[in-house]
């Protein structure tokens, strides 16, 4: 990434940007947020990681980004394509526990079951 959006990231404002947007972001664009989340958070990630993760989930929570996120149908896309290449740059690193606990969490927010029915 070209410039340093890590310094928009702080788990308080990634927290607020699901709650207000998860629905209208999507359940790929929020478990891959959680993803990145997660394995922010675990332990055992290299510092080399958590800076890309870092930087890539300061873009998601950028207010202002390539394509605003109130856009219909395109507004998340310059995000997911942030978020996928990340995830590609890190995913030896994403555990089979990180991946349910996204998908968990991920669900929760969707307001959906754990088969990922809305409930």
């Amino acid at each position: 990434m070209s410039k340093n959006y890590s310094k928009h990231y702080s788990p308080e404002k990634l927290t607020a940007k699901l709650h207000r947007y998860a629905k209208k972001a999507g359940s790929e664009v929020v478990y891959n947020v959680l993803l990145l989340y997660n394995l922010l958070n675990d332990k055992s990630t290299p510092v080399k990681v958590r800076v890309s993760i870092i930087a890539a989930l300061g873009y998601f929570i950028l207010p202002t980004d390539l394509m605003p996120d109130l856009m219909p149908m395109l507004g998340f896309t310059d995000d997911l394509a942030v978020l996928v290449f990340t995830l590609n740059q890190v995913s030896g690193h994403i555990t089979p526990e990180i991946r349910r606990l996204s998908r968990q969490q991920a669900n929760r927010y969707l307001h959906l079951d754990d088969e990922g029915a809305e409930s």
